[in-house]
């Protein structure tokens, strides 16, 4: 194949990689586009191509992670990563490891390692990269990524509720939590939410966002109950759509502009965090996005009218 083709081939990967080390898709797409460009500079074929492309983009995302962590740490609000509508790699083998490890709840584990932890865990546990493969690409030795290896997987399981849903239980909590969210149905939000649940936004100061999380059941049910009907009357719809390989919807204004990304995190049987991106910094990528301030001054007119 010549160097176009065996790099297309493999760009689904490499994104995927990518975008696992970074949490945006904005970010994955050029670390991928400066992978290719270094690969067509290169004067050598190597060995093994998908080896060297994997980590090229591995190098070119931690170096980017580096200088986005000091960003993240200045940013307005909670961050959350970049909602993830279709991941385009595809391997049966890991199904379950490619899926878990897109989703938020696992991505905002992944921002409490290092980069090369990061680097090391994603390349090692979710593409089931070999030792050799991962040290080249980090620049560490076998022994040394096995070490870093330990501490993130330490990292990670803390983090991870006890029983994981499987997908059949996230689909029905799912369409109860819609279906209630439709209605305004405050009991019926209540019956499928986590006691602890939490609520969060990712506005980044660019789009109306909560001063707080939510935390807890009655809270949570009762402001989406509260706000969701009232989006309705302003012809802002919602499609149900798998968001970062777990249950989620797109919410669009009444010109199908996107404003917002929700995401479910289920687990133990309950939904334990719904979280909403409306930076539209982070929606570009989905299509025109909405713009979500006049959305809610529409909002905030509708609710003093029925006052």
């Amino acid at each position: 194949m010549s160097k176009v083709e065996e790099f297309e081939e493999l760009r689904p990967l490499l994104f995927s990689i990518a975008y696992r080390i970074l949490g945006s898709v904005s970010e994955a797409e050029d670390a991928v586009q400066e992978t290719w460009l270094r690969y067509d500079l290169s004067g050598t074929r190597p060995a093994s191509v998908k080896s060297f492309l994997s980590a090229t983009v591995t190098r070119i995302a931690i170096d980017v992670l580096r200088s986005a962590r000091v960003r993240r740490e200045e940013y307005t609000g909670t961050w959350l990563p970049e909602p993830l509508l279709g991941d385009p790699y595809q391997d049966p083998a890991r199904s379950a490891e490619l899926a878990d490890s897109v989703s938020m709840a696992a991505l905002l584990l992944l921002e409490r390692l290092s980069p090369l932890e990061r680097a090391v865990f994603v390349l090692r546990d979710v593409f089931a990269f070999g030792f050799d493969e991962v040290a080249a690409a980090v620049g560490r030795s076998e022994a040394a990524c096995r070490q870093l290896l330990v501490r993130a997987r330490r990292h990670m399981r803390e983090g991870r509720p006890r029983f994981a849903a499987d997908e059949r239980e996230r689909t029905e909590l799912a369409g109860r939590f819609f279906d209630a969210l439709k209605n305004g149905d405050v009991a019926a939000l209540r019956g499928v939410l986590s006691a602890d649940v939490e609520l969060v936004g990712d506005g980044g100061g660019k789009a109306p966002q909560l001063a707080r999380a939510v935390v807890g059941a009655e809270g949570v049910a009762r402001l989406l109950a509260a706000v969701y009907p009232l989006m309705a009357r302003i012809d802002v719809t919602f499609e149900p759509r798998e968001v970062n390989g777990g249950p989620g919807a797109v919410f669009r204004d009444r010109d199908g502009r996107v404003l917002h990304v929700l995401a479910l995190d289920v687990a133990d049987g309950r939904i334990r965090a719904v979280r909403s991106v409306l930076n539209p910094d982070k929606l570009g990528h989905l299509g025109p996005v909405a713009d979500a301030w006049a959305v809610d001054a529409e909002l905030k007119r509708v609710r003093r009218g029925l006052r």
